[in-house]
């Protein structure tokens, strides 16, 4: 759906350590249950000059002080975590989501590794487009409606008979490798211009709230028992679309049209 023109481009090789940790993605931690695995986890994003962590309805409150025993000292990761109700408040100001899961989801997204991950966020970050990474709570991982607001999946590539991470190890993978494609020469890359820029999830979730309130008055979200996974089927439609601010509102636009019209 967008409209873009292509132009070769070539990033720089390098980055100060400051430059990485300034442009670097958020880490969403959603209902994590324990102090300690977060700060295990504070201290793995610093490691890898990761500093924006995110904390939804973390189980035993915020702040915490397991967290600051476990984190090494990585407090200023821990001082600045930003607590949040939702998912979809976590992650509203971002352009682009991976879901962290270690197993196939009924659903239709890019999967990529935690190197290709990188790259990806590497590219989309010289877009301007803030990105960020899900990972679920220690006990269940991500639920379907958290993966529902992500555009990509991120899956580690294991042995596919024991996959089990703990949140920090997943954080730190990901970390790594965000860490070195910062300094990894890269290949030559594509940089698109758009007309406008990417819309946020703030936006996306308008829009999605928007449809969905007028499919269910006009019936065709109808049936309860299949209303959440039709609502999860229309969400990863539009965020394959990598939809534009421009988008979203000719978007709502159509769709105020046709309920005039279907009212008049």
């Amino acid at each position: 759906m967008n409209t873009a023109s292509s132009t070769k481009h070539r990033r720089p090789s390098k980055e100060t350590a400051d430059q990485v940790a300034q442009r670097g993605p958020a880490v969403i931690l959603v209902q994590p249950q324990l102090g300690e695995n977060i700060g295990m986890v504070a201290r793995a994003m610093l490691n890898c000059t990761l500093l924006d962590l995110r904390l939804v309805a973390p189980r035993d409150g915020w702040p915490n002080d397991a967290a600051y025993k476990t984190a090494s000292g990585a407090d200023v990761v821990l001082d600045n975590a930003q607590v949040f109700e939702t998912t979809a408040d976590a992650v509203a100001d971002l352009g682009h989501v991976f879901a962290t899961t270690a197993r196939a989801r009924d659903m239709s997204k890019d999967v990529l590794t935690p190197h290709g991950a990188a790259q990806e966020m590497r590219a989309q970050l010289d877009q301007d487009v803030k990105c960020g990474v899900l990972f679920g709570k220690e006990s269940v991982g991500l639920h379907n409606d958290d993966i529902a607001l992500a555009d990509s999946i991120l899956m580690v590539p294991l042995n596919p008979g024991f996959t089990s991470l703990n949140l920090a190890q997943a954080v730190l993978l990901m970390g790594y490798e965000w860490f070195q494609a910062a300094t990894e020469q890269p290949d030559e890359i594509y940089e698109v211009r758009l007309d406008t820029r990417r819309a946020t999830k703030e936006e996306l979730v308008g829009l999605f709230e928007h449809l969905e309130h007028e499919l269910t008055d006009c019936g065709f979200l109808g049936v309860e028992e299949k209303k959440p996974a039709m609502i999860r089927n229309l969400r990863n439609m539009f965020q394959r679309a990598r939809m534009t601010e421009q988008e979203v509102r000719t978007m709502r636009g159509v769709i105020a049209g046709l309920v005039k019209k279907r009212k008049s």
